[in-house]
């Protein structure tokens, strides 16, 4: 989480494979450990979502990036007028007094004082109060997302005035997402593209670069060393793999699988990160099945490459792997 700094966290159960399907060994205990002690974070930033955050970034994170996030929340939340500020404090009182409560929790405590709220202005007004720090993610409760005030989860986070902090951004993003460019890393993290030309200016002398296609293309120094064989993944849509760009998913995407109409119906089966089949995922008591829609005929090697990350999930997932291809 340190390296990656942000990862979406909308859908728990496809995020949390996106963080483990990045570490050497997975285990589901790894990331509900991390955010049952707090040192993770499931919270609003960077976009109008739910992220994973790593305790020491969240406040910086915050301040550099909630001011072009609030707009889209707080318009939804007009209807409430000025009431906003009476339920919010209404919820900090509740969370002062129990904290580690559902959003059905805080739902029914409210209602008991006399704010009845919809369960998206709920959501909304949870949203505006994270972007704030003022809460965040709780200890989850039979893996149910719960809500806490900020400053009983987070202890002295880290800070950074905005010059830093785009400097620091730059450096962690295109260190864990490059290569990438100065547009994918706005989108990123909802900032201006001067902000993020700014941040990268900063951080360019820790960075190296290389042109195609009339984009400049930022990275970590050095190379990847090649490997012997294919890698194959198994991702789902919001994984940062593709969530984490705007400019340059059409690299990932050659050949269109993921255009906006399908989005929320496919993952990725990618080797050597290119998309070469799509995926969908279905899970049983005891085996989770992959269906596997090739874009092209894979070579041998390719298949086995994709078979391997079936496994790999399955073992994550404690299930019996099980593949069902698809012709081209």
């Amino acid at each position: 989480m340190r390296s990656l700094l942000a990862v979406q966290a909308e859908n728990p159960s496809q995020s949390a494979w996106a963080v483990a399907t990045r570490t050497r060994d997975p285990q589901q205990s790894d990331l509900s450990g991390l955010l049952e002690s707090g040192r993770v974070l499931r919270t609003h930033v960077l976009r109008p979502t739910w992220h994973y955050v790593h305790a020491d970034d969240v406040r910086w994170l915050l301040e550099l990036t909630r001011d072009r996030v609030l707009p889209t929340v707080d318009q939804q939340l007009v209807p409430l007028g000025d009431r906003v500020r009476v339920v919010a404090d209404a919820v900090l009182e509740t969370l002062a007094e129990s904290p580690d409560r559902t959003r059905a929790d805080l739902a029914d405590a409210l209602a008991q004082r006399g704010h009845e709220l919809t369960g998206m202005q709920l959501m909304l007004l949870a949203a505006h109060l994270e972007l704030h720090a003022v809460i965040c993610s709780g200890v989850p409760r039979d893996g149910e997302h719960t809500y806490a005030l900020f400053s009983d989860r987070v202890d002295a986070p880290r800070q950074l005035d905005r010059e830093e902090a785009l400097v620091e951004l730059a450096l962690r993003y295109f260190t864990s997402h490059g290569p990438a460019t100065a547009r994918d890393l706005a989108y990123w993290a909802t900032l201006t593209l001067s902000d993020a030309r700014r941040g990268l200016a900063g951080a360019a002398d820790r960075l190296e670069s290389f042109d195609h296609d009339d984009r400049t293309y930022w990275h970590a120094p050095g190379r990847p060393a090649a490997s012997v064989s294919p890698k194959g993944h198994l991702l789902q849509v919001l994984d940062e793999m593709y969530r984490g760009y705007q400019d340059s998913r059409w690299v990932l995407d050659a050949d269109g699988l993921l255009s906006r109409g399908r989005e929320t119906a496919i993952g990725m089966a990618l080797v050597d990160g290119q998309v070469v089949a799509g995926m969908k995922r279905t899970l049983t008591r005891r085996a989770v099945t992959f269906e596997i829609r090739r874009l092209r005929r894979l070579a041998c090697d390719e298949e086995d490459a994709i078979q391997d990350a079936a496994a790999r999930c399955a073992r994550y997932l404690g299930l019996e792997p099980r593949l069902a291809w698809q012709e081209p």
